[in-house]
């Protein structure tokens, strides 16, 4: 049923991300599905990069690691935007056209007062898609 399944991760912030890891691998196990997770960065040094090569480097590097942790395929690839607070949710819609993604799995956090302002991230991209999503809490 899916083929490739897209997983938005934060390289700066992996912990809360564990649940919705665990489920896109479940799913790729089960289905015999390809793991695209896809990191948005800026061009600029920040936390976890000084470049985007870098970037890119270690985006590769956690797939890998994924892929030995949990016995699947996967790819890592690295997006780069301008100013990826603002841009995230462009950014990541693109990503799902040029990754091939057929579901996008990814984590949300427990909705509060800011998001009655503020759409969240998943929120956004659930409503946008043409794929399925699955928003992971």
């Amino acid at each position: 049923m899916f083929t490739r399944i897209m997983v938005p991760v934060d390289l700066a912030h992996l912990e809360p991300l564990d649940r919705a890891l665990r489920c896109a691998a479940d799913l790729a196990k089960h289905y015999g599905a390809v793991i695209v997770y896809v990191g948005v960065g800026a061009a600029t040094p920040g936390s976890v990069a000084h470049n985007p090569q870098e970037f890119a480097q270690k985006m590769s590097e956690f797939a890998e690691a994924q892929a030995e942790v949990h016995g699947v395929s996967t790819e890592g690839v690295a997006m780069t935007s301008p100013d990826p607070t603002t841009d995230l949710d462009p950014t990541l819609l693109k990503a799902v056209d040029q990754v091939g993604a057929d579901l996008v799995v990814m984590a949300s956090h427990i909705p509060n007062l800011t998001d009655y302002f503020w759409p969240s991230n998943g929120g956004t991209i659930a409503a946008k898609a043409k794929i399925s999503v699955m928003v992971v809490r």
